[in-house]
């Protein structure tokens, strides 16, 4: 049986804070670990938020009554320090789902000193004795998602869309470009961002003026806005390579996946806090950290297609190709 969870609501998040004490939980193990997960976009967006999601289910599944979960979701940044809060003053391990949780997590991880806090996505700078960053390496995977995407352009014109146009999310649409071109030297690529990772409207122009001009593969690091880029390859007939989770035969909008694992760090976090050696301090995932951290699949894809890709990911883990970070 899963543990009881609350979930809490940004669009109710003062009330939900104010009456949260007074609801009685569910019966656990007098040494429950308490899990505090911030969750700041919607657990429904196909990407990053649900892929790390997932990953808290199948730590419930795999733990049952010796975790007792608390999550809010659908929060912005101005409440993003009230949301933290509330989860550091009830539970032993606070996870920060998002790069955009960084800055808030350390900030409220020095009043909370004995809460152990993990960031999703985490980049290297910043330390903390109680905060562990954890890295998911986008740049790296997102080269060899450029070169899935060359191999199956028809049109030899490619595209991605950011959200927030920040270093992590700019180096992976540099290096989703760079994996095109090993592929095609001449392939076109056009990269665009919205400023903002739910924002539907604009990505689904972002992803049209592309089209318009060849683009037939799309590429994205969008959270609620993956669903205009949905609509305008709908609309156009043309194709995407989708993030963090095989879904290969859900939709056949989508051509392929790139593996981010961002719930398998969500399970990392917890497993190492259950077992007891839970650590601060940036740990890179990525490739090297197996084919749950990281990987790409070509949906029907061809032996020789797969061959090609399995060699790219070796001669990244060499070092023969050299990414940026993010």
């Amino acid at each position: 049986m899963l543990s009881c969870r609350l979930i809490l609501r940004g669009a109710l998040l003062t009330g939900a804070f104010a009456s949260f004490a007074t609801l009685a939980p569910s019966a656990h193990a007098a040494d429950a670990l308490k899990v505090g997960v911030l969750i700041p976009g919607s657990k429904s967006d196909k990407g990053w938020m649900e892929s790390s999601y997932d990953g808290l289910m199948a730590s419930e599944k795999k733990y049952g009554d010796k975790i007792k979960v608390q999550m809010i979701e659908n929060i912005n940044y101005a409440d993003m320090d009230q949301a933290l809060t509330n989860l550091a003053s009830k539970n032993e391990l606070v996870i920060g789902v998002g790069g955009q949780t960084q800055a808030a997590v350390y900030k409220i991880a020095k009043r909370f000193p004995n809460v152990h806090f993990s960031i999703v996505g985490g980049n290297e700078g910043e330390s903390a004795p109680n905060v562990a960053g954890y890295d998911v390496k986008q740049a790296e995977i997102a080269f060899v998602a450029g070169a899935a995407a060359a191999m199956l352009s028809k049109s030899g014109a490619v595209s991605y869309v950011g959200g927030m146009e920040i270093p992590s999310i700019v180096n992976a649409g540099k290096e989703f470009g760079n994996g095109a071109k090993s592929i095609n030297a001449s392939i076109k690529y056009f990269e665009n961002y919205t400023g903002d990772f739910d924002d539907v409207a604009k990505s689904k122009e972002a992803t049209l003026a592309a089209i318009a001009q060849g683009a037939d593969v799309h590429y994205h690091i969008l959270n609620l806005g993956l669903r205009g880029m949905e609509q305008a390859a709908k609309d156009k007939g043309t194709h995407i390579i989708g993030s963090y989770t095989d879904r290969c035969g859900t939709d056949p909008l989508y051509v392929a996946y790139s593996i981010t694992g961002t719930g398998y760090q969500v399970q990392y976090a917890i497993d190492e806090a259950v077992k007891g050696s839970w650590k601060p301090g940036y740990k890179e995932f990525g490739l090297k950290m197996g084919p749950e951290a990281s990987g790409m699949v070509v949906c029907g894809g061809t032996a020789e297609q797969k061959a090609k890709l399995d060699a790219i990911m070796k001669d990244i883990m060499s070092g023969k190709i050299t990414v940026l970070k993010g």
